[in-house]
């Protein structure tokens, strides 16, 4: 049975992609006493964060906050645009996309999934979970939509389970190129606040994120980036919906309250994470998530293991999926290291499932967190029998002594 005294010494190494590690100062703020949420200083508090959120998404436009899931804002997108059996264009590049497309079909909608078909002797199962969003396919199936039958088209911006990061404004560009009208909606869950994203510039119609990744919160909170063309949709869509239809919450986001109760002390949290993000700047934020995965990445190749992305010019700043060896059960792995050395990676899902683990490098960490994360899974594939080429830890050593 589990405890709160359950933990072993020391510190937990989470680093699996999500929920990341979360910064003391943003606990604290967590821990304040929990106010009335129709009451004055609540509403100062609303709109701090509202405003904050457009910031993170680099948006003028309304951001809504749900107290749910990430699951929940997917969910939020799809009914507050669409109607029973609408045609949805859906970018399978792995296990979360796959799931999006599986609720959309829950819903009434008929979701058409591309993903790219390739000869891959790494995955053969799976080739398209190791690249991006291929823009050309999508660009070449809406041509042949002469009727605008398909209504939107769902992208993931960084897909947690493959650690692979698609180029959102490419995908923009092709919707654009095939003169459709389709609307643009973006999964950028495991992506915001670690990764570039330029919610307005790019031209999305309804981005969806959560708490749990690149804003170093608890899960519990799911985001709504949206535009003017989303909010237009919204009038005339016809999948029911009530705790997330827009209109009532945006209306009354303007004085900084929700139309039901909030979840207060996770905005106290959110509000001391914006201060944290902001404060350093978000392309500094952007450099440090860059510089980090480019790390872990060194570590991995010294050990000459492949990498779940394919594609360099894709490769998450977030976390970093490593393939083990044929007839090497990654879950094995994973929990040997778990056992041995209290850290926590995170598993393949899907068909990815005992064929990789994934390295996450978000949240509450530093140089010294992700050396010693490097350390700890160095040691498990040498307990597990895995073969090394060389050194993980000695090339990420090296990595940031040059800065």
């Amino acid at each position: 049975m589990f405890t709160t005294n359950s933990h072993p010494t020391g510190r937990h190494f989470l680093q699996i992609p999500g929920p990341s590690p979360v910064p003391d100062r943003v606990l604290r703020a967590m821990s304040l006493p929990t106010i009335d949420h129709r009451g004055p200083e609540f509403g100062a508090l609303g709109r701090q964060v509202l405003l904050g959120m457009r910031e993170i998404f680099q948006t003028k436009q309304p951001v809504v906050i749900y107290p749910a899931s990430g699951t929940g804002a997917w969910e939020a997108a799809l009914v507050n645009t669409l109607s029973p059996g609408d045609d949805v264009l859906m970018y399978e590049t792995g296990h979360f996309a796959s799931l999006w497309a599986q609720l959309a079909r829950r819903l009434g909608l008929k979701p058409e999934v591309l993903t790219l078909q390739v000869d891959d002797p790494v995955l053969p199962n799976a080739p398209g979970w190791r690249r991006g969003v291929q823009a050309d396919l999508i660009e070449e199936r809406l041509r042949k939509d002469d009727a605008h039958r398909i209504k939107a088209v769902c992208v993931v911006h960084n897909e947690t389970s493959t650690g692979v990061t698609s180029d959102i404004a490419a995908v923009r560009r092709a919707i654009d190129a095939a003169r459709h009208p389709a609307l643009l909606l973006v999964d950028s869950i495991s992506g915001l606040a670690s990764a570039d994203y330029r919610h307005d510039e790019w031209g999305v119609d309804v981005t969806v994120s959560g708490s749990q990744k690149g804003l170093m919160l608890p899960p519990g909170m799911s985001f709504n980036a949206l535009s003017p063309r989303a909010l237009e949709a919204s009038k005339t869509a016809r999948l029911p919906r009530s705790f997330w239809a827009w209109d009532e919450i945006v209306e009354m986001n303007k004085t900084g309250y929700w139309p039901y109760t909030p979840n207060t002390n996770l905005l106290y949290g959110l509000s001391e994470s914006l201060d944290m993000l902001l404060g350093e700047g978000l392309p500094q934020v952007f450099a440090r998530h860059q510089r980090w995965a480019a790390g872990v990445r060194a570590a991995v190749e010294a050990w000459g293991l492949p990498i779940q992305c394919a594609d360099p010019a894709v490769y998450s700043p977030i976390l970093t999926g490593v393939i083990t060896p044929e007839g090497v059960d990654a879950d094995e792995v994973r929990r040997l290291i778990h056992e041995r050395f209290d850290l926590s990676l995170g598993t393949g899902l899907g068909k990815l499932k005992g064929r990789m683990f994934r390295m996450g490098h978000l949240g509450d960490s530093n140089d010294l967190t992700l050396v010693a994360m490097v350390a700890g899974v160095e040691m498990g594939l040498k307990l597990a029998g895995v073969p090394l080429a060389d050194s993980g830890v000695r090339a990420i050593m090296a990595h940031f002594e040059r800065g």
